[in-house]
């Protein structure tokens, strides 16, 4: 499994009924891509749940690598370059994906949760095993929690940044760590090929 999202920020006055309405067009464009686990369009909004600005910033969970490669340099990308400059794009390797009780239902909100994985971090001096290990114990919590749509933990090893993405049915409890997304449509043309549960 490997992660990829694009964080488009917008100017604080942008209408951001244009992408309600970008992604209601051509969100559905996704639904049978094959390779692609899930998509989740995900925007910000200046004001709204803490946000400082106005934010498109899609996420996505692919089964293939050779999916994410036809993603960027197919049409679909290139619109998103075209319409907005190319943006920077942060990918991930997959530690671990688990669905939640609500997996059948259509998640509306997303909370994202970086952390940084801390030279010494692991007192027992095997590396970042130890910050992993406590991470993995937070992503089956939150499987468990009501509401959860799925939950996944990924690592980017240049920068050792470890991430918590997670889709909730409803508004993400206040107590959920992380940046508040709106989630606008979800693809899931290959949801059930990613690996559940550790993937190391």
């Amino acid at each position: 499994m490997h992660a990829m999202q694009y964080r488009i920020t917008l100017p604080a006055d942008y209408d951001m009924k244009i992408i309600r309405h970008r992604v209601e067009s051509k969100g559905p464009l996704l639904d049978d891509f094959p390779g692609l686990g899930l998509k989740a369009y995900g925007i910000r909004e200046r004001g709204v749940d803490g946000s400082p600005v106005n934010q498109y910033a899609p996420f996505y969970l692919w089964a293939d690598p050779e999916a994410m490669n036809r993603f960027l340099w197919g049409p679909g990308f290139q619109g998103i370059v075209r319409d907005f400059g190319r943006p920077s794009v942060e990918t991930w390797q997959g530690l671990a994906f688990e669905p939640g009780p609500a997996q059948d239902a259509v998640p509306r909100t997303a909370t994202r949760h970086a952390t940084a994985v801390r030279a010494g971090a692991d007192p027992s001096g095997g590396g970042p095993a130890g910050a992993v290990e406590g991470a993995l114990e937070e992503v089956w919590r939150t499987a468990r929690a009501d509401g959860v749509h799925s939950t996944a933990l990924v690592i980017d090893p240049r920068g050792w940044e470890l991430l918590h993405f997670t889709l909730w049915e409803d508004a993400a409890p206040p107590d959920a760590p992380g940046d508040r997304y709106q989630v606008l449509h979800l693809s899931t043309p290959d949801l059930a090929r990613l690996p559940r549960g550790r993937q190391w």
